[in-house]
């Protein structure tokens, strides 16, 4: 990788943030997106991280997830984003991780701490206690069965950041006539 100047780093680090808080605001408008803008977000953020360096690329979720707070309505998609955004800048460190079944499992792990500092917040913060005490018998289960199916999301999510990536360095990139 070619190291890029300083204003293109900037440049492009402000462009891809905005797009990032677009994606997230877009959450407001269409509230079912709360989970999959926050995924586009990481890919930018992926895509940060390959044109310019790790270093930049964390700076950019940094004032993303900052600036989210404020700008964005839906706290969900917010929240997510800053608990889970870092996973792009981890993932080329966690696929050096050999063997495979040991990889998916700390991959694995890394997510369910994600997720369960988000519902720890989502619940204790913002009052959600009592709903969870409402739903009586399925809330034992339930809770089982949503991490379940969290888990195969993020098994499809990680898929997606792969092919994201490989889509932007076969068809985007050579478009762009950047030399990284």
């Amino acid at each position: 990788m070619r190291q890029q100047p300083l204003p293109y780093r900037i440049a492009l680090g402000g462009t891809l943030a905005s797009f990032c808080l677009l994606f997230l605001f877009i959450t407001g408008v269409l509230p079912m997106f709360y989970l999959i803008m926050p995924m586009l977000c990481s890919l930018l953020i992926l895509i940060m991280a390959e044109t310019t360096s790790p270093y930049w690329a964390f700076i950019m979720y940094l004032a993303v997830g900052v600036l989210s707070l404020f700008i964005t309505p839906n706290k969900d998609a917010s929240l997510i984003f800053i608990l889970f955004g870092h996973y792009p800048l981890l993932r080329p460190y966690l696929s050096r991780i050999r063997p495979g079944i040991l990889r998916i499992l700390i991959k694995l792990l890394i997510f369910n701490l994600c997720i369960g500092c988000y519902f720890g917040m989502v619940i204790f913060l913002f009052g959600m206690a009592e709903f969870l005490e409402n739903l009586g018998e399925f809330g034992k289960y339930g809770a089982y069965i949503l991490a379940g199916c969290l888990n195969v999301m993020f098994l499809s999510y990680d898929f997606s950041l792969v092919t994201g990536m490989e889509f932007y360095r076969v068809k985007v990139l050579p478009k762009l006539h950047l030399q990284v």
